[in-house]
């Protein structure tokens, strides 16, 4: 599995705004993605200063590439995302995942 990771910096309305659009816009069209396994979004910090980072979590770099196109490294912003949020990166970087312990019985 993949994870690909994206940060963001926003005002607390503007990150209440990105979550939003994720849920109503960027979330329907990752889950019609053949490959795609989830995501995670964290928020840090309050009022004025709040970054967001967005983990998604991919069978495949080809999956990947389903989403962001052919430069798999491009973050993928779309306007009304640029509109509220105050900085953001332009790339993304992509890790295997070694060892998931979410699932995992307890001991």
């Amino acid at each position: 599995m993949i994870v690909r990771t994206w940060s963001a910096r926003a005002t607390g309305d503007g990150s209440k705004k990105y979550i939003s659009h994720f849920r109503r816009k960027v979330l329907p069209q990752l889950q019609r993605i053949r490959g795609y396994r989830g995501a995670l979004l964290l928020r840090r910090g309050e009022n004025e200063e709040v970054e967001v980072q967005v983990l998604t979590f991919w069978n495949s770099m080809a999956a990947i590439r389903q989403f962001a196109g052919t430069d798999p490294g491009r973050a993928v912003v779309e306007d009304e995302a640029k509109a509220v949020l105050q900085d953001f990166d332009s790339r993304v970087t992509h890790s295997q995942v070694v060892l998931d312990t979410r699932n995992s019985p307890r001991v």
